[in-house]
């Protein structure tokens, strides 16, 4: 049911900011209706209305939150498409780290929480709205690698540069955080910083396997 696909009004948005909230801090199973309710200023029939089921409810708050940070930081990081492929890479990556530092931001956690305790509700809605961003990176990484690059190649390189962005800033926003500084584990106190070292270490790495692919095909 996508009852929520239509641009959502004052009520429907309450709900899917109060949805997205609740089911942030506290993952589908423990999140309730009347919970959601409560906080959006709204009733049980509303979330009936509007979206049928609790299932359904999760489904747009994730696509909503989703939707809301790329608005405030959209995948290009402001840098034009006829910009440089490492100029896109740096833009790319700024703007990744940035939404995942925010801490307004609730996406993630709740991409999070469904690693932890998966529900599989998201997994279409995931791969309806990720997967064009996801399939334009790899064209990015493909571009930087040169024609004489592998799907592999291209794969493992596009893994370990979004890990890169979001695996120490996941850890940073949840309870791990708390071990992670007593020492000194993965520890980021400047995120553009961050986000320029990824972009040259990836960038390093990315064009000496340009260059070993250039030498094999000769």
């Amino acid at each position: 049911m996508n009852l929520a696909r239509k641009k959502p009004g004052k009520t429907s948005t309450s709900l899917l900011e109060a949805a997205s909230e609740i089911f942030a801090a506290k993952g589908y199973r423990d999140a309730t209706i009347a919970e959601i309710c409560e906080k959006a200023g709204a009733n049980i029939a509303a979330v009936n209305y509007h979206f049928g089921d609790k299932e359904t409810l999760y489904r747009e708050a994730w696509r909503y939150s989703y939707l809301e940070s790329l608005k405030v930081y959209p995948p290009d990081g402001g840098v034009s498409e006829h910009a440089s492929a490492e100029e896109r890479l740096r833009g790319y990556i700024l703007s990744l780290v940035r939404r995942i530092a925010d801490r307004n931001n609730k996406e993630f956690v709740i991409i999070h929480n469904e690693l932890a305790t998966s529900t599989e509700l998201l997994k279409d809605v995931i791969r309806e709205t990720v997967k064009p961003l996801h399939e334009k990176f790899e064209h990015l990484i493909r571009e930087l690698l040169g024609p004489s690059s592998t799907e592999m190649q291209i794969r493992f390189c596009t893994i370990s540069v979004i890990s890169q962005c979001t695996t120490p800033l996941l850890i940073r926003r949840e309870e791990l955080k708390k071990c992670a500084k007593k020492i000194g584990l993965l520890s980021i106190c400047d995120e553009e910083a961050y986000a320029e070292h990824i972009a040259d270490f990836s960038l390093t790495g990315i064009l000496a396997l340009r260059a070993k692919n250039q030498a094999i095909r000769k």
